[in-house]
């Protein structure tokens, strides 16, 4: 007898996840869709993680151990090929589901064809609270699109996206893009049809200490400055890899500008990014004015951290006519000049400054 296939699949990297896995199975088990099966792959963990699923007793879970310990791109990849739903929900092993996440994303996929793949908003889960994402939630097709050109918009254990799409990916995530091999699948998948997000909050990113994003940043840095470099390059015809580098650290991942000269290098490759998309793209006023919104945020935000961390004076950023300072932004600034000369001020004590590591050349 052939068992009808789930509406969706839910493909689950593990690797020594006994202490955290069975909280994220609860939380599908808790669905108010219950038409899904769950593949675990178990890469090779020296724990219980296996057991864990096993006890659940649950015919929709289903735990398969890799053949080697070789990271979870390639743990994905034979969850992926073991899926038969015609939906694929991503969730690592230790983050959690609300339970109508399943539900609104079908239904939202269901009613819109021509969405490849849909997120959906995320709240932080920290030793059993949860607090704000600093990512903004509901936002637009066209934003989305905007904003895979200097980060990553999406959350990975919040998406659900069309297996049939999927499977015209050779191969479905690609091993050398470990450490962006989600960001690099949104970009890959965006081929098939729009990007979209439900605005409501249906899913927990939980904060570990040592997760692998916490150790491996520097590999993580190399592999978005190289995945942008060729994103960068579609759009403007060519790309510098250090501009892009510099997009990577200070954009994506926040790390303070060093001064007032690589502050404007990496706005003005976000002023030529926001140019060459606007031309190449229809956008309605509502959208432009929402990537306007967006630069804005991110000119305000690297002047803010470097002012902050005593690198920049106040006195040396002047506002762009094209953008403005958010509410209680003039407030903002001149504490985080105080800050800022706090810092630089303790540095200079120490006699020692910050080495930040030189990510211009990754490849």
């Amino acid at each position: 007898m052939t068992i009808p296939a789930p509406a969706v699949s839910v493909i689950i990297p593990a690797y020594n996840g006994a202490e955290l896995i069975a909280q994220t199975l609860d939380s599908l088990i808790a669905q108010t869709m219950r038409d899904f099966e769950v593949i675990v792959v178990d890469d090779c963990s020296t724990d219980g993680t296996a057991a864990v699923v096993r006890a659940y007793g649950d015919p929709r879970l289903r735990v398969v151990r890799a053949p080697r310990n070789a990271g979870c791109v390639h743990a994905r990849n034979q969850a992926f090929a073991l899926a038969r739903g015609r939906y694929i929900a991503g969730l690592d092993h230790d983050d959690l589901c609300l339970p109508e996440r399943f539900e609104k994303q079908v239904a939202f996929l269901d009613g819109t064809p021509d969405v490849v793949l849909v997120g959906t908003g995320s709240l932080l889960y920290e030793n059993g609270v949860t607090r704000p994402h600093p990512r903004p939630m509901g936002m637009g097709s066209d934003l989305i699109d905007w904003m895979m050109l200097t980060r990553n918009p999406l959350v990975w254990s919040s998406t659900m996206f069309r297996a049939d799409a999927a499977r015209r990916l050779d191969p479905f995530e690609r091993p050398d893009r470990h450490y962006v091999e989600d960001f690099d699948l949104y970009h890959r998948l965006r081929a098939f049809g729009r990007i979209a997000e439900i605005a409501e909050p249906l899913t927990l990113y939980r904060i570990v200490a040592d997760s692998m994003s916490h150790r491996g940043e520097a590999r993580m840095l190399a592999g978005a400055t190289r995945l942008l470099a060729e994103q960068h390059a579609k759009l403007l015809g060519v790309a510098d890899t250090r501009e892009t580098a510099m997009v990577v650290r200070h954009v994506m991942a926040r790390h303070p500008v060093p001064d007032v000269a690589v502050l404007r290098r990496v706005f003005a490759l976000v002023e030529r990014l926001r140019a060459a998309f606007v031309a190449h793209h229809s956008l309605s006023h509502a959208a432009c004015e929402a990537v306007d919104r967006d630069v804005s945020t991110l000119w305000w935000r690297m002047c803010r951290a470097a002012i902050r961390s005593g690198a920049i004076h106040p006195r040396y950023v002047s506002v762009p006519d094209c953008r403005t300072l958010p509410q209680g932004g003039g407030r903002d600034m001149i504490v985080s000049g105080m800050i800022g000369r706090m810092r630089a001020l303790r540095r200079k004590r120490a006699g020692a400054l910050p080495q930040a590591p030189d990510l211009r050349h990754a490849e």
